[in-house]
């Protein structure tokens, strides 16, 4: 049940090639080839490209500001007792 046999097969094939014709179904597969041919060709430049060297990309990175030391307070004298009793 479900499964598709010889005889519907043959007779789908038919109802294919009656509604698009020969020449266009064999248009349409090579357009298909094409596309597939075209597809592998790309993988392969996309391997082929060559990477730059790490230092190179160093290189285009740009330097990182470094951060300003802040000052550090200076502590204050503070009166001692025996100023406060005079």
């Amino acid at each position: 049940m479900g499964g598709l046999s010889l005889p519907h097969l043959i007779v789908l094939a038919l109802v294919v090639l009656v509604l698009f014709g020969r020449g266009r179904i064999s248009e349409m597969m090579g357009d298909f080839g094409k596309g597939i041919k075209s597809f592998k060709q790309g993988m392969t430049d996309e391997d082929n490209k060559p990477v730059p060297p790490p230092a190179q990309i160093q290189q285009q990175v740009p330097p990182v500001a470094q951060p300003t030391p802040q000052p550090t307070p200076q502590p204050t004298a503070q009166p001692t007792s025996t100023d406060q009793a005079k």
